[in-house]
C-alpha cells in the first residue's frame, strides 16, 4: 500500500477504503526490511527483526487498532514507528529511493562502456561497485513504480543531491 497524502494515492486510499467492512482499520505502512529478492519465496523466518515498520496512520485511524497492529509488527521483531506521509515519503526518498537510483544508473553506465572498459569493471570492481549491482537487481517494476508514487519527493531529493553533486564537482 502506497503512503502518502498526495492526489494520486488518496485517491487509492479513497479506493480502498469504501470497500472494507467497518471493522477492518485501514493502516497505511510497510517494512524497511528484505534483499533486492522479491516475492513470497524472497522471505525468511527473521526478515523482520530488528528492522523497522514504518506506519502513516490516518486521521480517522482508531489509535487501538494501531496499538494491535504495532504490537503485531512488534512480534515479529520489528521496530515500529509512526509518522506523516509527507514525512515517510521524504525520508525514503533520501535513504532508499535516491540509492536505487543511483545504483541503477551507475550500473547502465557500466554496461554502456566498451567491452574492454566494461570487462575491466567487472574484473576490477571491489565491494562498492558489488554493493551497487546488488541493489540494481532490484525488480525494476516494483522501483518504477515507487518512483512514480513518490515522484514528488524522490525529485526534490535528486535536485538537492545534483546540486550537492555539482558543487562537488566544481571542488
Amino acid at each position: 500500500i502506497v503512503t502518502d497524502t498526495g492526489s494520486v494515492k488518496r485517491m487509492a486510499i479513497e479506493a480502498i477504503a469504501p470497500h472494507l467492512p467497518d471493522h477492518v482499520a485501514f493502516i497505511p505502512g510497510h517494512p524497511i526490511a528484505g534483499t533486492e529478492q522479491s516475492g513470497p519465496r524472497a522471505g525468511f523466518a527473521e526478515l523482520f527483526e530488528g528492522r523497522w515498520w514504518l506506519m502513516t496512520p490516518l486521521a480517522a485511524t482508531d489509535p487501538a487498532a494501531l496499538a494491535r497492529l504495532s504490537a503485531l509488527w512488534e512480534s515479529f521483531g520489528a521496530r515500529v514507528e509512526c509518522m506523516s506521509a509527507d514525512h515517510h515519503d521524504l525520508a525514503l526518498a533520501i535513504t532508499s529511493h535516491l540509492p536505487h537510483l543511483i545504483a541503477y544508473t551507475a550500473v547502465g553506465t557500466a554496461a554502456e562502456l566498451e567491452e574492454d572498459t566494461r570487462n575491466d569493471v567487472i574484473r576490477f570492481s571491489a565491494g562498492g561497485f558489488r554493493d551497487f549491482t546488488r541493489v540494481a537487481a532490484s525488480d525494476p517494476a516494483m522501483w518504477r513504480d515507487i518512483f512514480l508514487n513518490n515522484r514528488d519527493s524522490v525529485l526534490e531529493i535528486l535536485q538537492r543531491f545534483t546540486e550537492d553533486l555539482s558543487a562537488m564537482q566544481r571542488a
